[in-house]
């Protein structure tokens, strides 16, 4: 049972920081763009 909870909290982990490192690189790309933009405009 607790070998059970150990690998359901361990997959429960990866899949929470693969969700912070999409929402990292959604960040990282929208800031590009907004540098993009900027540089644009002048």
């Amino acid at each position: 049972m607790m070998r059970y909870l150990t690998l359901l909290l361990a997959f429960g982990l990866f899949l929470s920081s693969c969700e912070t490192i999409k929402g990292v690189g959604r960040d990282i790309e929208n800031t590009g763009e907004a540098i993009d933009d900027a540089v644009d405009k002048d």
